[in-house]
C-alpha cells in the first residue's frame, strides 16, 4: 500500500510537534498552568512572576533515571558496602573529632548522640562534600510535571521550594541539590527544610549549607520532632529465629519485646523493659535473610528516608563511627 505523500506545511508542523514531544525543555512544561492557577494565590508570588521562573526550568532526563534507579533498590548485603567502608567511617571519625564540641552542644539540647547525626550527614552527602550538582527548580519542575508516579508529591514540594525561597532569601534559579530536590549538609527537601530546620547559631536565617551549626541542628531536631529517644539503639540484632514466621511486621513497632520472645526470636535485650515497643526487621543478606529487631529509634530514621536499608545503613555506620572513635563502649545508643 502506497500513502499519500504529506504537504510540506503538515510534514513542518508534525516535525515541530514531534520535537516538542521528544524534548520537554523546548516547550511548556505540561501541568505548568494548573500549577500556577492553583498556588500563585497562596505562595506569595503573582501569576507571571511563577511563569517566568517555571519557564526557564529546564527538562533534565537525568533526573528521572535516577529516581527509577535508586540505591535502595539493591538488596541489603549490597547496598550496606557502599556505606559502611573505611573512608566513610574515618570520615566520620575525623570530622567528629573536628567538630566535637559543636556536636556536644547540639546532643545535649536536643538530645541525639553524635554518632547519629554523623551517621546521617555521612550517608546523604559524605559529611557535607556532596550536596548535589542539579538546580533544585529543574529538579522538581521534573518530577513534578514529567513523573506521573509521584508527580503530585513533587508539585507540592515545588511550591515549598517557592515559600522557603522567600522565607530564607534563596535564590530560586541557582540553589543546587539532589535529583530529588534535597538541600544543604543534611539533604533536606523543601517542606522539611521549612518544617523542621533551626537557627541553631542564632543568626536570624537558616542556612544548611554554611551553618554547619544549622546543618547538623536541623538533622538533630528532626530527629527529636518525631520521636527520637536518647539513649535507645535503633535496633538489636536476632541471634535465632522462631521456625516459622507466619505474619508480617510493619516498620513501626506494633509489638513488644517480649511478644517477640514469645513468637520465638532470640536476642539480648540489653537492659531495656520487656514492654518495649518492636518490631522485627527482615533484610536480605549474602547468605540469606538477615533479622533485627527494630526499636522507636529505627522507625524514626525511616521518617528521614522510608527505607528499611537506608535506617539500618545509618544505624550501622552511627555504631562504627563511634567504635572507631574510641568514645566508649558502654554507649546506650549502641547494642
Amino acid at each position: 500500500m502506497t500513502l499519500p505523500k504529506p504537504k510540506p506545511a503538515a510534514s513542518v508542523i508534525g516535525l515541530i510537534a514531534l520535537l516538542a514531544a521528544v524534548n520537554p525543555a523546548s516547550a511548556a512544561h505540561p501541568g505548568l498552568e494548573q500549577f500556577i492557577e492553583r498556588n500563585a494565590a497562596e505562595i506569595g508570588f503573582s501569576e507571571a512572576e511563577l511563569r517566568a521562573v517555571l519557564e526557564r526550568a529546564e527538562f533534565q532526563q537525568a533526573i528521572i533515571d535516577s529516581i527509577t534507579r535508586p540505591a535502595e533498590a539493591k538488596p541489603w548485603h549490597e547496598y550496606r558496602q557502599i556505606f559502611l567502608r573505611d573512608p566513610r567511617i574515618d570520615g566520620g571519625v575525623e570530622f567528629w573529632r573536628e567538630h566535637q564540641d559543636l556536636l556536644d552542644r547540639i546532643a545535649a539540647r536536643l538530645g541525639v548522640a553524635p554518632e547519629f547525626i554523623l551517621a546521617i550527614v555521612g550517608v546523604e552527602t559524605r559529611y557535607g562534600r556532596i550536596t548535589g550538582s542539579y538546580r533544585v527548580l529543574d529538579a522538581l519542575v521534573t518530577l513534578g510535571f514529567y513523573y506521573p508516579r509521584r508527580g503530585e508529591f513533587f508539585s507540592r514540594e515545588l511550591a515549598e521550594f517557592f515559600r522557603l525561597s522567600r522565607e530564607e532569601n534563596l535564590p530560586l534559579e541557582e540553589v543546587l541539590g539532589s535529583y530529588a530536590g534535597a538541600m544543604g549538609i543534611g539533604q533536606f527537601i523543601p517542606s522539611s527544610y521549612r518544617a523542621y530546620a533551626i537557627d541553631f547559631d542564632e543568626s536570624g536565617s537558616r542556612d544548611l549549607w554554611r551553618s554547619l551549626s544549622d546543618a547538623l541542628g536541623s538533622v538533630a531536631n528532626y530527629l527529636k520532632v518525631h520521636g527520637w529517644q536518647d539513649g535507645q539503639p535503633p535496633a538489636l540484632p536476632v541471634l535465632a529465629v522462631p521456625a516459622r514466621i507466619d505474619q508480617e511486621f510493619p516498620v513501626k513497632p506494633a509489638h513488644t519485646l517480649a511478644e517477640l520472645a514469645e513468637l520465638g526470636f532470640e536476642f539480648d535485650a540489653g537492659g531495656l523493659a520487656p514492654e518495649t515497643p518492636a518490631t522485627v526487621i527482615e533484610l536480605e543478606g549474602a547468605e540469606g535473610p538477615e533479622y533485627w529487631i527494630g526499636l522507636n529509634n529505627f522507625y524514626v530514621i525511616t521518617r528521614y528516608n522510608r527505607s528499611p536499608l537506608y535506617a539500618m545503613a545509618v544505624t550501622q555506620l552511627a555504631w562504627a563511627i563511634r567504635e572507631r572513635a574510641g568514645a566508649g563502649a558502654a554507649s546506650a545508643s549502641a547494642p
